[in-house]
């Protein structure tokens, strides 16, 4: 199986589009990316995901290129049952090295409002993990179904608490604090008056919000002041 979809990987190889991939992901060796572009690894994923064999592929880790460990990654996307799409997660994040496979992850189990009490404790023990890119996927999976209908201003402490001096850790907490001020201005606010975040932090929060379109621009104009010099 493993062969049979590296070919059809390298059927899709885009040499330039490559090139141009590599230099905006650190650490990305060029010698071990194939050269996919994103939507026809997702297209790639839902064909496979059927496949009576893939879970030869699934359960073979590491991968050698950076692209079959994004496939990796999309297939796990598709399982539909919570528990199993939880635990192919935790056998996936250790081998996460790198920003865009981290924020390429987005399962569909994750959806159904009757797996939130589950997913916010999962939320938690990823957080709590050594492995930085464990720690920025359950800051975006936060951000990304608990900042609605479903928010707590307790979630705004356990993003403050991630301090780690990783620069991507630290662009997530901004991230994250950037869209809470869009979208929870009166629970979020003080958290950047009391400059409750790290410095650098801080002011990446400030400068995300403000070129933010959902910030209003009296909010813009209050958020400057709040600025660390």
């Amino acid at each position: 199986m493993k062969e049979e979809i590296r070919k059809r990987l390298f059927a899709l190889q885009d040499l330039k589009y490559r090139d141009f991939n590599v230099s905006l992901i650190p650490g990305i060796n060029p010698e071990f990316s194939i050269g996919v572009r994103t939507p026809q690894m997702r297209k790639l994923a839902k064909e496979l995901a059927k496949h009576e064999q893939i879970g030869e592929f699934i359960h073979e880790l590491p991968h050698q290129y950076y692209e079959e460990t994004n496939l990796h990654g999309f297939l796990i996307c598709e399982i539909k049952d919570y528990e199993e799409c939880v635990r192919e997660l935790d056998r996936f994040l250790p081998y996460v090295d790198n920003w865009a496979t981290c924020d390429l992850l987005s399962p569909k189990a994750f959806k159904a409002s009757k797996n939130h009490e589950k997913l916010l404790t999962d939320i938690q023990r990823w957080m709590a993990s050594p492995e930085p890119y464990t720690i920025r996927f359950g800051i975006e999976i936060l951000m990304t179904y608990f900042l609605n209908e479903e928010f707590k201003p307790e979630y705004l402490e356990w993003v403050a608490a991630k301090t780690q001096d990783h620069y991507y850790i630290k662009m997530m907490v901004a991230w994250y604090f950037a869209t809470a001020l869009a979208k929870q201005w009166e629970a979020t606010i003080p958290v950047i008056e009391k400059r409750l975040l790290p410095k650098w932090t801080h002011n990446k929060a400030i400068q995300k919000a403000i070129e933010s379109y959902r910030i209003t621009p009296e909010q813009k104009d209050y958020l400057r002041t709040l600025k660390e010099k």
